[in-house]
């Protein structure tokens, strides 16, 4: 078996083509220098580990053996896993955007030996097909150009860095933003809301957690007035909708990466950490402003599969699972070493019935199993699902024990009709049982793809979601597995002499830097989880990585953070994300880490730069504001006057964490909650603050302290007064 240079990498993306007979070179001087001193042309593929049309193109093409002659004569080939290196794959998909119209992975770009692109797309097909050109035929075409006028693609190449230069330098433009952008943003919103099954605009729909995350907080700012309320009926249907609707893995656990159709029913069948840390934050947000069980249920879910399925033994967090995996012979399949989207989540009626017995029609009605699937055609255009079904839940528990009688399901509860609540309870524990017995069958089908790399950034937002999952679901294994994470990323991916972060870990820690991303999302990560805990050391590291972040990613001339140090000189732009999209901005969530911190410390100095980077987005903001809704999530913070809740008292008495509760019971997006207990953390919190030194019980009982803007009104002590005032 061929072997290339990627042999020698970690990253489980290169790793898969390492034994291609394309002589593949990873990112870095020796590839570079390579193409100089051999004039040739470097063709560029990103990809990531999970990306079904990555593996597609990879066994059409890069498994080929005349495509890699093609490729290994005229080219010097580099291969880049865009989780690992999102500085590479920004700059040039960037390029491929503004030429093509459009982007995607796998991501395919030819460049100069200056690095400079001159040719780009997607997706090439072995031959012509889906409008597309042959790979092959496409080689030739760029390697005979090359040769004939090298020196004009050359000089194109420049020109074509300058103007991506220029635009991403008149990209931002400074301004004054404050709270009107706010009502814009719902406006963009609300045209483009689904009524009738949720989400935003039409198939593919994207979960798109940071848009979900704006709407709370414009309810919170409007609760009683219709557009508050709005915002709060479109976060909840889109949320109900998605739990219930096959992007939802009802078996396992946790949420695929987007539906292909406009009903949540058929996903991409890949799970991404950074979805699951999101949509669990999203799912505490409605289990806190309405006390439905159902959003806590499905939040305990994701964190569930988690920790089941995607932590490592020293307590990082994985970074996703694959949509494609090995089909197994049987019930029309002949497998026989086939790999297909979807094949360890989906179900034919006679497994069900098969696994269920005199269970399985109850379930099969529960979850819309059909005896011949129900996947419609025009969602399946391989035809790898044909005949299978997607759990999907299109009735609730009570419809369900209304509509079965004597175990048979014959449809839905007629109108007015009351279900019995001890029918219902028994269809609840007869659908968990159930679930639980497919859990382990399908334990033992072959897994997914794990791409195991630990990336610091996907760690951060996942510590976000356990902490406040602790807090939220008063579940204290949860603050456990947060914390754990912390110390991970502190102790593999961090550098203390030299005050850096490092982007990824697998088999020990890789040599990248840290971009603007990990600072940001691991420092929201370590300021939830000091509100989580309390433990000092959290919120000094916050601190300490901040002033890190500041130091190698502020833009001193226009605010806000770049993605990149702009250290490495293979990277052609500097650029700022103006997105907010499956992740957030680096600036984003920057803008309301500072903000947040800027409330715990009492430091108004932090406050300038928050505001700075807000108004460093004022032209995007001010065009297309849905562009970035956790951009808005830091304005309307910052437009609000902050709402410090003190609690005085030590935290393992039984009454301060009676208070506690409560407190963790609202949502509550303005506030900040401190720990007031005459220890050395209450010491750290009065440097910027002495009021909080007064702060402390009331006649020997712990109180809570609520202040507004630094004015404080007088403390409570028991849990009714405080309800009362939250």
């Amino acid at each position: 078996m061929p072997q290339n240079r990627l042999m020698h990498e970690k990253s489980p993306y290169l790793l898969q083509h390492a034994h291609n007979p394309v002589d593949w070179l990873p990112w870095g001087s020796e590839a570079f220098e390579k193409a100089r001193r051999e004039n040739k042309p470097i063709f560029l593929s990103v990809g990531y580990s999970t990306c079904h049309w990555c593996h597609v193109m990879a066994h059409e093409s890069f498994e080929d053996d005349a495509t890699a002659e093609i490729m290994n004569r005229e080219f010097v080939n580099i291969k880049v896993d865009r989780e690992e290196r999102p500085d590479v794959d920004r700059v040039y998909m960037t390029f491929v955007q503004a030429t093509t119209g459009g982007g995607g992975w796998p991501m395919s770009v030819w460049l100069t030996p200056q690095l400079e692109p001159f040719v780009g797309g997607t997706y090439f097909p072995p031959e012509d097909r889906f409008g597309q050109p042959a790979f092959r035929r496409v080689l030739q075409r760029i390697a005979e150009t090359w040769k004939s006028d090298h020196e004009k693609i050359s000089k194109q190449g420049a020109n074509i860095v300058e103007a991506l230069r220029e635009a991403a330098s008149e990209e931002s433009a400074a301004g004054e933003i404050n709270a009107s952008i706010l009502e814009e943003a719902y406006h963009q919103f609300a045209r483009t809301f689904d009524a009738h099954e949720g989400g935003f605009g039409r198939a593919p729909k994207f979960p798109r957690p940071v848009t979900l995350n704006f709407l709370t907080r414009f309810h919170a700012r409007n609760p009683d007035i219709d557009p508050g309320q709005h915002a709060l009926e479109m976060v909840l249907l889109t949320l109900q909708k998605m739990a219930a609707g096959g992007m939802h893995d009802h078996i396992g656990g946790g949420f695929h990466r987007y539906s292909v159709d406009g009903r949540w029913h058929v996903p991409h069948f890949e799970k991404m950490l950074y979805d699951q840390a999101q949509l669990a934050s999203a799912y505490l947000d409605a289990f806190q402003i309405t006390g439905d069980a159902d959003f806590a249920a499905t939040a305990r879910d994701v964190l569930d599969y988690i920790r089941r399925d995607m932590t490592s033994p020293e307590g990082g967090f994985y970074s996703a699972e694959d949509a494609d995996s090995p089909v197994v012979a049987g019930n029309g399949d002949p497998g026989h070493g086939k790999t297909a989207e979807g094949a360890f989540y989906v179900w034919t009626k006679q497994e069900i019935d098969d696994a269920l017995g005199d269970e399985a029609p109850t379930f099969s009605f529960h979850y819309g199993v059909e005896e011949n699937g129900n996947i419609p055609a025009g969602a399946d255009p391989h035809g790898d699902l044909r005949g299978k079904n997607i759990l999907i839940r299109d009735t609730g528990v009570a419809s369900t024990a209304g509509g079965t009688l004597r175990g048979k399901p014959v449809g839905p509860t007629p109108k007015g009709l009351e279900v019995d609540k001890k029918d219902a309870e028994t269809v609840r524990k007869s659908l968990a049982q159930s679930r639980q017995k497919l859990f382990s069958i399908r334990s033992k089908r072959p897994r997914p793809h794990l791409d195991d790399k630990i990336i610091a950034a996907w760690n951060g937002l996942m510590i976000s979601a356990f902490a406040r999952g602790a807090q939220v679901l008063d579940d204290a294994s949860y603050l456990e597995t947060a914390t754990r994470a912390a110390e991970f990323v502190r102790a593999k991916l961090y550098d203390g002499s030299r005050k850096i972060l490092f982007r990824s870990y697998r088999n020990g820690r890789s040599e990248i830097e840290g971009f603007a991303d990990d600072y940001a999302f691991f420092i929201q990560g370590l300021i939830d989880l000091y509100q989580a805990s309390f433990e000092m050391r959290w919120l000094k590291f916050a601190l300490e990585l901040q002033r890190q972040m500041d130091a190698f990613f502020w833009d001193d001339k226009g605010g806000g953070y770049f993605g990149v140090t702009g250290h490495d000189s293979s990277i052609l732009l500097r650029m700022k994300e103006e997105n907010d999209s499956a992740e957030p901005a680096p600036s984003s969530v920057a803008a309301l880490n500072l903000a947040r911190l800027a409330a715990i410390r009492n430091e108004p100095e932090l406050l300038a730069p928050a505001k700075k980077t807000v108004n460093a987005f004022a032209r995007q903001l001010m065009h297309f504001p849905s562009a970035l809704p956790q951009m808005l999530v830091a304005v309307d913070f910052l437009e609000t006057a902050p709402r410090q809740i003190v609690v005085a008292g030590d935290r393992g008495e039984e009454h301060v964490q009676e208070l506690l509760g409560e407190v963790q019971k609202h949502f509550l997006p303005h506030a900040i909650v401190l720990l007031a207990d005459g220890g050395e953390g209450q010491d750290f919190l009065c440097e910027k603050n002495e009021a909080i030194r007064a702060m402390g019980p009331v006649n020997g009982k712990p109180a809570v302290y609520i202040c507004e803007d630094f004015t404080c009104k007088a403390p409570v002590t028991n849990v009714q007064q405080l309800r009362a005032l939250l």
